[in-house]
């Protein structure tokens, strides 16, 4: 009886011990398959080209919402490029500038600093142009000239930031109205199906919150060029303003001559 209870009691501690040894292996080997599983998903996505993965989401969140937002993004950004090439030909050295002018007009006249003006591109040259224009009138002409086209130029200066504006508000809104369509969607296959499964929903709720990411992604990136945009506009209508008051100094002084 006695070896019977030692053999039982035997058995019974290895079995205990191979089944603790299985236990703790279990999630070992669940932990590798994972990772393993992991691993051929980063490959795959790795080797999958960016542009493809992004045709392949764009058409997953249905191109009838998402084309709309796209069209939004590359009419923004086209007209914020444009804006930015424009500025960037519009500044000049403000300072050399100034002190050519005044060069040109105490040493030959108004005549030369207008051809001067002239030849220069920018809106504080053909600010400049203008006051000179009516420096015949008098100081107080020019004055009236200088602040007049001054409000002009600054006018072709904000030229197309409505248009971006319109597209940082749309872009999210499509995206919500796509996000609200495909919610509806999911839903209605809910309905059809008569069962709440995630296979049934998935696809609805995928194109809600793709739509929603493509819009919120043209938002934010219009409205960084948007910004942009506005300080160079600001940094041009500070040293227009500026330099507006450099004219009237030097043709006051010109006139006391």
């Amino acid at each position: 009886m006695k070896k019977l209870f030692l053999v039982l009691a035997a058995a019974t501690l290895s079995f205990g011990a191979a089944y603790a040894q299985d236990a703790n292996e279990a999630p070992v080997q669940e932990v590798a398959v994972e990772q393993v599983v992991e691993a051929d998903a980063a490959e795959e996505l790795a080797g999958e080209p960016m542009h493809f993965a992004l045709m392949k989401k764009f058409l997953e969140g249905g191109w009838e919402w998402m084309l709309p937002v796209l069209v939004c993004l590359v009419l923004g950004l086209a007209i914020a490029i444009e804006r930015i090439i424009y500025l960037t030909f519009a500044q000049i050295n403000t300072k050399k500038f100034t002190s050519e002018v005044e060069k040109a007009l105490n040493e030959k006249g108004v005549e030369a600093a207008l051809e001067l003006c002239r030849n220069t591109r920018g809106p504080i040259a053909s600010i400049y142009y203008q006051g000179l224009l009516r420096y015949d009138q008098g100081l107080e002409a020019v004055e009236k000239a200088v602040v007049s086209y001054g409000s002009v130029q600054q006018g072709h200066l904000e030229s197309g930031l409505s248009w971006i504006s319109l597209f940082i508000a749309l872009s999210p809104s499509l995206g919500f109205m796509g996000t609200v369509v495909g919610m509806i969607q999911a839903f209605d296959d809910i309905q059809a199906q008569a069962t709440i499964s995630p296979a049934v929903v998935a696809g609805g709720i995928k194109v809600a919150l793709l739509t929603t990411l493509m819009g919120l992604i043209a938002a934010v990136i219009l409205q960084i060029f948007f910004n942009y945009i506005l300080s160079k506009i600001e940094s041009l209508v500070v040293k227009m303003e500026d330099t507006s008051i450099t004219l009237v100094d030097m043709l006051t002084a010109y006139n006391k001559r």
